[in-house]
Parts: structure tokens; sequence; C-alpha cells
């Protein structure tokens, strides 16, 4: 029987906000401002199984910004966000999402942190599922914008784990943000940067070195250079790597030729997350049928990633023991249901 990965505990470390609004309520929310809506409306908000580059695949998120500017749509995304996870089986998942660009009603930065944040601790009360807050800097934008965005997590640190760089990196170094990583660096807040997607490994190393992030989002490039990929597995930096939109974004050739297998058994900390679930239209339980298929893999690379994604979560000693103890728990009892033994 094939194991049904929806049933076991999982955390998802890497999705996008703005790229994961139900098509339903894009089309609801445009109806409530009146906004003309494309027909069929799912093109527009799915990529295609192949698209021409990152920067293609990121346009399907332009339709849903659009009724992302008002508190009340902000909240109920984020609360619809949470329901999601809970469907996918999540027990821990991180959300990020730029806030600059949800200005264009009139919301202050303050306000749409705020609105998102409401709209998670109504999802977790709702359908228990624990979540955490990621701001993310924008590559193309000035330096000084991503400063303001390190600050404004800084000031909401009840609120916000951690801060992102995020954009098109094949285009836009991400040098010039040193300051705002720098500053989140040494007030003690979280780091991730995308790195190694569209651009090659030095993306990576420059993450690393220059940006101080103790996480990659995506990294699929890192094969390129042995010793950076040795590097990540001795400083245990952890890969958030999103295997269907790593294909989609022509990051890897095909999912066979994706390196996921390869790193996670040369004892890279390799995770597995979605990236976009409306863009990609995706689950984390999905994205692990795809590996089973592809690769084999079974119980024991499932609770790896998990371990992985416990160890590198953002939460703090405490929350990490009680995930860590929920996916003891659960790869314990064997997850007979599900297939995984």
């Amino acid at each position: 029987m094939p194991a049904d990965f929806r049933n076991v505990p999982k955390i998802e470390l890497h999705c996008h906000l703005d790229a994961s609004v139900r098509i339903a309520t894009v089309a609801d929310l445009a109806r409530q401002i009146g906004l003309t809506l494309p027909e069929p409306l799912a093109p527009a908000l799915v990529a295609s199984q192949i698209c021409l580059d990152l920067a293609d695949y990121l346009l399907r998120i332009d339709l849903a910004l659009e009724v992302m500017q008002h508190r009340d749509q902000l909240v109920r995304i984020a609360r619809e966000f949470v329901e999601d996870l809970a469907l996918d089986g999540v027990i821990y998942g991180e959300v990020r999402f730029a806030p600059r660009l949800h200005l264009r009603q009139g919301l202050s930065l303050q306000e749409v942190v705020d609105a998102v944040d409401e709209g998670l601790r109504q999802g977790q009360q709702e359908f228990g599922v624990a979540t955490g807050l990621i701001l993310c800097c924008l590559r193309h934008e000035p330096p000084a914008r991503s400063v303001e965005i390190a600050k404004l997590a800084l000031a909401n640190r009840d609120k916000v784990c951690a801060l992102d760089l995020a954009g098109d990196e094949a285009h836009f170094s991400g040098a010039p943000h040193a300051e705002a990583f720098a500053l989140a660096r040494a007030e003690g807040l979280r780091r991730t940067v995308h790195a190694g997607e569209a651009a090659g490994a030095d993306s990576i190393r420059e993450a690393i070195e220059l940006l101080g992030a103790e996480r990659i989002g995506h990294g699929v490039r890192i094969e390129e250079f042995r010793e950076l990929e040795d590097a990540v597995k001795d400083a245990g930096v952890a890969l958030e790597m999103c295997p269907l939109s790593n294909v989609q974004t022509r990051a890897t050739s095909s999912l066979a030729n994706h390196p996921i297998d390869r790193l996670l058994r040369n004892g890279v900390r390799v995770t597995v997350s979605t990236d976009a679930r409306t863009v990609s239209a995706t689950t984390v339980s999905a994205e692990f049928d795809r590996l089973a298929q592809t690769f084999g893999w079974g119980a024991e690379e499932f609770w790896r990633c998990q371990h992985h994604a416990a160890d590198a979560a953002f939460v703090s000693p405490q929350a990490r023991l009680v995930l860590a103890s929920k996916l003891s728990v659960a790869g314990a009892n064997g997850a007979a249901s599900a297939g995984l033994r």
C-alpha cells in the first residue's frame, strides 16, 4: 500500500502567503472590490508545469496581490492559510511575505503585519496549527527599505520569527542588503535567504558568509561547488527545498534530476516545503508523494526531513522540544494507518 503522507505530522518552513491564496478567495474578494478578473481565473494564479524562468513563475502572484491591500483581506487570507496547513497535516508552518507589497490602499507597514498576525492567530486558535511569520526584504529594492523591514521585524518580535531576502536573485545581488541582515543578526533575529535557485552556488556562499543566513531558501544549485556543499553540511545549514516549484522555475531540469535525494543521503539538512501552495498547486503531502514515486522515498527519508525541519525551525527551545516530541511519538507509533513504518 502506498504511503499516505496526509495522515502524518509535517513541518513546512518555506511558503509565501501571496502565492498561496485560494483561487475561490481571489474570486470572492475581487467581486467585493469590483476588480475585473480574467476568464478562466486559474491560469492567472497557477503556474504552468514549466515556466520560462523564476520571473515568469512570479507573475502568478500579481493578481493575488490586488486582493491583499486591506486589513480584512489579509486577516481572511492568513486564517485560510492556516486552515490549509491543517488540511495538509502540517503541525507547524512558517509563512513569509513582503509587507511593502501591501501598501497600495493606504495601510502602514505595521498595520499590514498586524493584520496577517491576526489571521494567523485566528487560524491557530481554530485549527490548532502553530505558525511562524517571516518578513521578506526584496532584492530589487533600495537597501534602505530592507533596513526598514529589518527594524519592523525587530519591533514585532512577538509576531515575527525571522527575516528573509527574496526576489530576482539572477539579476540582483544580496550584497546591498547586508546592513539589514547585520542588524537582524546583532539583535538575535533569525535569518533565511533565497539563494541557489535562479542564481548559482555563489549566491549561497554570499547568503551564508555575507548575510549570515542560518537557512537557505531552495539551494538547488549547491552541487556546483562540492566544498560549499561540505561547508553547509558541516555548519548544519538547512536547505528549504521546494521540489515542484524548483522544476517549474527551471532551477532543475526535472524532478528526477533534482539534487534533493543525493543531498539528503550525503547528510545535508534537507527539508521539504511547497514554496507556493496555489501557484504550484501543491501541498507538502503531494511533494512527498512525488519524491516517493521518483526516488523511492519512504518512512526513513520522510522522518529525517521532518526532524531536520524541527531542528531548523525558527522557534523557541521549548517549542522545538514539543515539535520533536510530536514527530518522535508519530514515528514510534509507525504511523501504521498511513503506511509509514
